[in-house]
């Protein structure tokens, strides 16, 4: 890949990660509920989930995917209803307070449900897969090998994935302090509920680009 393709992919890989989307809103709420540290477990599982479109996309699946109407379906009502069970949870989560009205410290879910949590909301947003079966075909050079391409594509979007999220957590977890009353952490677990389900309910009206 030239330096030139590999750049502008870079760049591109800047805009994709940076633009708000669910996995933003799950970084932020982890990192407020947990800190960075802890939520770099969530983060593992959606960039596991990343690559994994990037190579379904890459290999071609992902332009089948995006034809089918069946499957487009069936992979959007799937994303749309987790992140709204996602948002719910949130929502109603019970708030466990002492006899001072203080919140206690929060007990934090075994470290692969939280990865898990992150990759089930990449891997199932349909906008991922479209916007890498219309992104990636304008950087791949046909003639020259197709996996070293994407590899080199992945590590690159991975890496710049990486960073924004745990800054999207970091700046979230500077919040803490906050929210160390019961009232506070209900109104940032409904704001955050809120978001991710709103984000779900939007799925139900993304349509595919027709072939």
């Amino acid at each position: 890949m030239a330096f030139q393709t590999w750049f502008a992919f870079f760049l591109a890989a800047c805009l994709i990660a940076i633009s708000p989307g669910s996995g933003a809103v799950l970084s932020m709420s982890h990192g407020l509920n947990y800190g960075v540290r802890r939520t770099s477990a969530t983060i593992l599982g959606l960039e596991i989930a990343l690559v994994l479109i990037l190579v379904i996309a890459g290999a071609g699946v992902g332009s089948l995917l995006v034809a089918s109407e069946a499957a487009f379906n069936a992979i959007k009502f799937l994303g749309a209803a987790y992140l709204i069970y996602l948002g719910w949870s949130q929502w109603r989560a019970p708030v466990h307070i002492d006899e001072k009205q203080t919140v206690r410290p929060v007990v934090a879910t075994a470290w692969w449900q939280r990865a898990m949590t992150g990759f089930l909301t990449n891997a199932t947003n349909p906008k991922g897969i479209v916007f890498m079966v219309a992104v990636l075909p304008q950087f791949i050079n046909h003639e020259q090998p197709l996996w070293l391409q994407l590899f080199l594509m992945a590590v690159t979007m991975v890496a710049v994935d990486l960073v924004v999220m745990h800054g999207y957590a970091f700046a979230a977890s500077r919040m803490q302090r906050f929210f160390r009353n019961a009232n506070a952490v209900k109104v940032q677990n409904r704001f955050f509920g809120g978001v991710l389900m709103l984000v779900g309910a939007g799925l139900f009206f993304f349509k595919r680009s027709q072939p």
